[in-house]
């Protein structure tokens, strides 16, 4: 009998060249595939929620396979973790419909970005985060992301290469939250572009720094300019952090 497995994945993309299957370089779908094959003796594709790029992580990537294997549900997990490297995890196995597809179901996503924020970094937090010794204006940064929520053309925050059918995008939710030394930024959204996260997260830094200012950001949506905004920041600090099908 043919079965649809639902994954909810978690992984630290650190030694990893992002989610997709490429050739000559190690991906965070292959492996998983790879201990697919092993368990089930098939011959698997794996389809992910989204890509991810190299060295960002996820801590609820969501993905799904067919198979025929009669591996109960629930111990699918423990088999798959058994056969992965430990920078991978895989959080929990459901058996869904036929016709679900992580990618295409999926009604929204969360994307978490941290920054550290301090003269001297964290050795505990360097491959989780992007350090950034300047002081930065937390409220002023807080404030600009406010301007992002809502539907717009995103075509200035996303970087050349990707190909896309439109880049009007909807962007429910964002959320500034200071811990410390730890600037945690909090988005969803209905999709996402080309490291648009990133860009906004960089963004949202050089504003923070003084070196933007807000008014960027509404410029950036009125003229589509990539210019515009701020520098990309890197991907240690981005995270996947839920994909919801609600």
């Amino acid at each position: 009998m043919v079965r649809n497995i639902k994954l909810v994945i978690a992984y630290d993309g650190t030694n990893y060249h992002g989610w997709q299957t490429q050739l000559n370089n190690v991906t965070i779908q292959e492996a998983i595939e790879n201990a697919i094959n092993i368990i089930t003796k098939e011959k698997t594709c794996l389809t992910g929620s989204g890509r991810t790029d190299k060295g960002v992580h996820a801590l609820g990537q969501v993905a799904n396979f067919v198979t025929e294997t009669k591996i109960e549900t629930g111990k699918i997990k423990l088999a798959l973790n058994a056969n992965l490297p430990k920078d991978i995890r895989v959080l929990s196995s459901e058996e869904v419909p036929l016709n679900f597809n992580s990618r295409f179901d999926a009604h929204n996503k969360t994307y978490m970005y941290q920054i550290y924020n301090d003269k001297i970094n964290s050795p505990f937090y360097d491959r989780y985060t992007y350090f950034i010794p300047s002081q930065l204006d937390y409220e002023k940064m807080d404030k600009a992301s406010t301007f992002l929520v809502g539907t717009h053309d995103f075509k200035g925050f996303m970087s050349a290469g990707s190909e896309v059918k439109t880049t009007i995008r909807t962007i429910y939710t964002t959320k500034l939250i200071k811990e410390d030394k730890i600037i945690r930024l909090y988005i969803n959204g209905s999709g996402f572009l080309y490291n648009m996260v990133r860009i906004i997260a960089g963004t949202l830094i050089d504003i923070g720094k003084g070196t933007k200012e807000i008014s960027c950001i509404q410029e950036a949506l009125e003229i589509k300019d990539r210019t515009i905004l701020g520098h990309t920041a890197k991907p240690e600090g981005l995270f996947l952090k839920e994909v919801d099908y609600s």
